[in-house]
């Protein structure tokens, strides 16, 4: 197992490395945390039980069989979330973690979401109830990381981190992280948890060529100086990325995160398309690698082994400058709403 070796030395406090500065690997792992060791990338599970998805239950032999690719390809680092499927993503990923122990076989690293609903307000019953039913759904006696899945709550910020310090303090999680703040939001929810001694483990947020506006706000920036790994959901843009989509055929209407007309990025999608002929690799590596260069732990998503290998081509190579200035050039800066602050 390699350890990149690249906490910013600005940062004496860090919890861990939490970005690659070199070429990632299959066996390269981060520290999150401060004691989460990770693959340089990960795989969301929202497609895994859910209907925007198209999810069906006879789909659940390919899953596992997906399961089973990621981890032997060196992906060990998956996140799913209470709402996913309506807890279907979590019975999946339970069953999977089932089957694993009984082949006496290393579980992953699993992360989980907690949505606070309006209607959650009594804290800290209300996580602390919603994190037992994760578990439960998963079948596992802690979680290895439990965000907070937006900054939506109607109590504080610090009410929160309350909360997730004392689900720490019950043995219940082992880090915690957060999800869609912004930088203020992810600054004040460090501190907040700092006073129970807790380092903010991670802020997950909408990144990837068609939204880098976490990049261009500092956020991620100001993610790497405290610490705090930056978890990039919808790398794939939804799928706008793969080079499966066209304005022929364009992405079904459900898929709304980074929704432009296929046509507007024809030019971005050619030049993907040229560089991941350079490097052999499918366009889809091309955005995951992308992601991973600008010091993020991207999120892919895959149904079936064969999406499991190409998400896995990201590792062992790295774009270089110039391909990141061609594609920067090219790509989007997106913008925020009620739901996404960072």
């Amino acid at each position: 197992m390699v350890i990149a070796s690249n906490t910013p030395a600005t940062n004496p406090q860090a919890a861990g490395v939490i970005y690659v500065q070199g070429i990632p690997t299959a066996e390269t792992r981060l520290t999150i945390g401060g004691s989460l060791h990770v693959s340089p990338m990960a795989i969301g599970t929202w497609a895994w039980g859910d209907r925007v998805w198209d999810y069906k239950p006879e789909m659940f032999d390919d899953i596992a069989a997906t399961w089973d690719a990621l981890q032997d390809s060196g992906i060990n680092f998956f996140d799913t979330a209470e709402v996913y499927g309506r807890g279907e993503s979590e019975r999946i990923i339970g069953r999977l973690l089932k089957k694993a122990a009984s082949q006496g076989k290393t579980p992953p690293v699993v992360a989980t979401k907690f949505l606070p609903f309006p209607w959650r307000v009594r804290f800290p019953s209300s996580l602390l109830t919603a994190l037992k039913a994760s578990m439960e759904r998963m079948g596992v006696d802690v979680i290895e990381l439990y965000q907070i899945h937006g900054p939506t709550s109607l109590r504080s910020l610090e009410v929160l981190a309350d909360a997730l310090a004392e689900a720490v303090k019950l043995g219940l999680v082992k880090t915690v992280g957060v999800s869609n703040y912004s930088i203020d939001e992810m600054v004040r929810m460090h501190t907040a948890l700092a006073k129970h001694g807790i380092q903010l483990a991670s802020n997950q947020v909408e990144y990837s060529l068609l939204r880098r506006l976490p990049e261009t706000t500092g956020l991620i920036a100001k993610c790497h100086e405290l610490g705090v790994a930056v978890l990039a959901y919808s790398p794939l843009a939804m799928g706008r990325l793969t080079g499966k989509y066209t304005a022929d055929n364009p992405p079904p209407s459900g898929r709304r995160f980074s929704d432009y007309p296929m046509t507007e990025l024809a030019p971005l999608l050619a030049v993907m398309e040229r560089i991941a002929k350079e490097h052999d690799v499918p366009m889809s590596a091309v955005a995951l690698n992308y992601t991973i260069c600008k010091g993020t732990i991207p999120l892919g998503g895959a149904r079936n082994p064969e999406q499991a290998l190409q998400n896995a081509k990201a590792l062992g190579w790295r774009l270089s400058e110039n391909e990141i200035s061609e594609l920067d050039g090219l790509s989007k800066v997106g913008g925020t709403g009620f739901w996404q602050h960072g």
